[in-house]
């Protein structure tokens, strides 16, 4: 009888072990959960932060103010300009007619 009863009390204790154990991992694992999701809104806000940026680096006066500043580029003249439309096209020898 007392075989059995030590016998019971080990498989409590492992049994005791074994849930302290499964509860210890499933905190720790919903810590690194939340820990996840605040990086992920932080991810989040930092990537509308640099879609903000690249809408305003992309503005046309910016991009029109770096042609003119740093590659020197200017508007043509209007008598240099030539323009097609979808009726015109190209002939063998240059624009057509």
């Amino acid at each position: 009888m007392i075989r059995l009863n030590m016998l019971l009390l080990l498989a409590v204790v492992i049994c005791a072990l074994g849930v302290v154990t499964s509860q210890h991992k499933a905190r720790k694992l919903f810590q690194d959960l939340e820990a996840e999701q605040d990086r992920a809104k932080q991810l989040d806000v930092e990537f509308g932060q640099l879609q903000l940026e690249l809408s305003t680096w992309a503005t046309p006066p910016r991009i029109e103010k770096i042609a003119r500043d740093k590659l020197k580029m200017r508007t043509p003249e209007a008598g240099k300009v030539i323009s097609a439309t979808a009726a015109t096209g190209l002939s063998a020898g240059g624009l057509a007619p």
